[in-house]
């Protein structure tokens, strides 16, 4: 029989003699040591990865970059001024949030969509991290394709949408994440991973409480502050502030900047943020909303930085309590949480971080999920011919 070459999702032709068959089963002890051909295709708000805050965008930088070492030709649809070891389709000149000339984000968006469409046969799967917008041309097309939810879905105008397309195989990053839509086509829960190399270690504890992310309602750096000052320790908010919450700042936080325990960092780059959160005495994660994820929680978790989180969302998931942090229920707790912190090991929260929340694990997950697609369309295609 003539030899299977990769990458192993080749097209198949169905054949009566079982020839078809045959190379499937090959093709399956094969898979192990063979390339894929996968598309990313990142939103293009932010580069890939960030100059600055972006949780979805450096997530996919992750995995693409992961994927790219372990040997997978890998594409990635993304704005101009990412940076990646894949090869990079630029579908504009730089990231959308940056540049003071872009005045229709969505024109943009719509094109990057028509570049991965008329290039779609090139792929054995693509990856999506869009949310819905490619749904109608997915479900059109005969791709073999996966989204990655990376938002909130307890918004009531979704249900409808995902309703209808409740076709379009998805993929969480927490379990909780999925409870407002548990009828969708999810394939698994894949939890976001870091490089293990991207940050150090770090034995001793700062001296200061740390705060990072973005300055909205719903992060509540107000509780942060506030667990500061019950507790007597400087804390240090490194965070940006979208335009649409720049009244909420002036209004609400900025007042508390006042207080000289707070030092207001602004908005950090990934170059310092090993520094801020390894040098800090514990993260506060005091989150009021249902957080799909929560990355920084494991950013501190590989620095070694213990996580103090209010309970919501998919905090019970990501942290291991008592170990690399403590879960709390209001500010009582929280304060009570922070004077607990020396009874925990910073070794243990990097161990816990190198077990679970490793790019590498998380690339396996993937590909796990990539390969049950392919494979599931490709007998798809075969009995169609049959």
């Amino acid at each position: 029989m003539e030899a299977v070459s990769v990458p192993w999702c080749a097209r198949l032709r169905f054949d009566p003699s079982g020839l078809s068959q045959r190379i499937l089963k090959n093709v399956e002890l094969r898979r192990a040591e063979s390339v894929m051909r996968i598309a990313q295709v990142a939103p293009l708000f932010e580069s890939v990865p960030p100059k600055y805050y972006g949780g979805t965008e450096r997530v996919v930088s992750y995995l693409t970059e992961e994927l790219v070492r372990q040997g997978h030709e890998v594409t990635l649809f993304a704005s101009g001024d990412s940076e990646t070891k894949a090869h990079l389709v630029a579908a504009c000149r730089r990231s959308l949030r940056l540049d003071k000339y872009c005045i229709d984000q969505l024109s943009h968006q719509i094109l990057m969509l028509e570049h991965v469409f008329q290039r779609a046969a090139e792929f054995d799967i693509i990856h999506f991290h869009i949310d819905y917008f490619h749904f109608p041309l997915s479900r059109r097309e005969h791709i073999t394709h996966v989204t990655t939810v990376h938002g909130r879905l307890d918004i009531p105008d979704l249900y409808p949408l995902y309703q209808e397309f409740r076709d379009m195989p998805v993929i969480s990053i927490s379990n909780i994440q999925r409870e407002p839509l548990p009828w969708a086509n999810w394939q698994a829960t894949v939890y976001h991973g870091l490089p293990a190399d991207m940050y150090s270690f770090r034995s001793e504890p700062g001296s200061y409480l740390a705060f990072i992310g973005r300055i909205s309602p719903e992060k509540r750096v107000d509780r942060a502050i506030e667990i500061a000052k019950q507790v007597r320790m400087p804390v240090k908010v490194a965070a940006k502030v979208d335009r649409v919450d720049q009244d909420y700042f002036e209004g609400v936080v900025k007042p508390l900047l006042r207080d000289p325990l707070v030092e207001f960092v602004g908005e950090i780059g990934e170059g310092e943020k090993e520094g801020f959160l390894g040098h800090a005495y514990a993260l506060l994660f005091p989150i009021d909303w249902p957080e799909p994820f929560g990355l920084a929680m494991i950013e501190a978790m590989a620095c070694g930085t213990p996580v103090i989180a209010y309970r919501s969302g998919a905090v019970p998931e990501v942290m291991d309590e008592g170990h690399t942090g403590f879960i709390v229920e209001g500010l009582e707790d929280a304060v009570d949480a922070a004077r607990r912190v020396p009874e925990l090991s910073r070794k243990r929260c990097r161990e816990v971080f190198d077990r679970r929340f490793t790019a590498e694990r998380m690339a396996h997950d993937y590909l796990e999920v990539y390969e049950q697609l392919i494979k599931r369309n490709q007998f798809k295609i075969l009995e169609a011919r049959a």
